[in-house]
């Protein structure tokens, strides 16, 4: 919410994207889901350290349990409406990878946050995040084919590599932690770790995208500012076309055209 805030500039135009929901502008649905998100979230948790308003608390729950998908992954459908090439051309893909990335990353948080012996549903919701983001980046990079190209080298190509790692290390140890709480804590260390390196990777992504696609248009760009930007000396010292040439009977003379039409 604050880096959202923070995003538009400024607050009046937070609360401005308020008075209206448009269904078709992701900015608008995401602003409202965080919008509702968020209290209930807090109230969640708040119910849940202080063990009081045990109803309230799980209400506010199953609200925001109920938003959280869309929270996960609004700013993949963002990036996907855009025009730059490699965020555009996976937007089948992309919301899987987001909510795959983000289940295993709140997955991991739950091991940090409570005992081993109490993890066993932020385990098995870290494993299905993980599962879930390493199969669809597969897939993504298999139906792009070429056009992955920015998925797969330079940095961006770098962080994704690297979260994979951390991703591994992570499922290896939720599922073979036991009840070690360093082994539980590292683990889930890890999947926090591999999450935000897919998201880094993903944005990286997109800037080499939108980078690779303006330096192919810039000799048309450049030769379009070119004309425009031509001073009036240009104009006043350039070569003028020489004027139309006359047909054969507009040079005749007005004699000769009336001796030529007749009486």
């Amino acid at each position: 919410m604050v880096a959202l805030v923070h995003d538009l500039g400024r607050p009046a135009r937070f609360i401005n994207t308020l008075w209206v929901l448009k269904v078709t502008s992701p900015m608008s649905v995401g602003t409202w889901l965080l919008s509702a998100y968020t209290p209930l979230a807090l109230a969640a948790v708040g119910c849940a350290v202080t063990g009081r308003l045990p109803r309230g608390g799980a209400a506010a729950t199953i609200g925001a349990a109920a938003l959280g998908t869309g929270v996960a992954t609004y700013t993949s459908v963002l990036l996907a409406d855009t025009a730059v090439p490699a965020w555009h051309d996976a937007h089948r893909e992309l919301p899987y990878v987001f909510a795959g990335s983000a289940a295993a990353a709140a997955g991991g948080l739950g091991m940090l946050a409570v005992r081993p012996d109490h993890a066993g549903q932020a385990v098995r919701f870290a494993v299905l995040g993980a599962a879930a983001e390493l199969t669809a980046k597969s897939l993504l990079l298999r139906r792009l084919g070429p056009a992955a190209e920015p998925y797969q080298k330079g940095r961006a190509g770098t962080m994704l590599e690297a979260g994979e790692v951390p991703t591994a290390a992570g499922l290896a140890g939720a599922v073979l932690a036991g009840r070690s709480r360093a082994a539980a804590a590292l683990s889930g260390a890890a999947l926090m770790a591999a999450s935000a390196l897919t998201r880094f990777g993903v944005f990286e992504a997109g800037r080499v995208s939108a980078g690779t696609r303006s330096t192919r248009s810039g000799p048309n760009v450049n030769a379009s500012a070119n004309r425009t930007n031509r001073s009036p000396d240009s104009f006043r010292h350039a070569p003028r076309p020489d004027p139309p040439r006359a047909s054969s009977y507009a040079r005749l003379s007005r004699c000769d055209r009336t001796r030529h039409q007749g009486p």
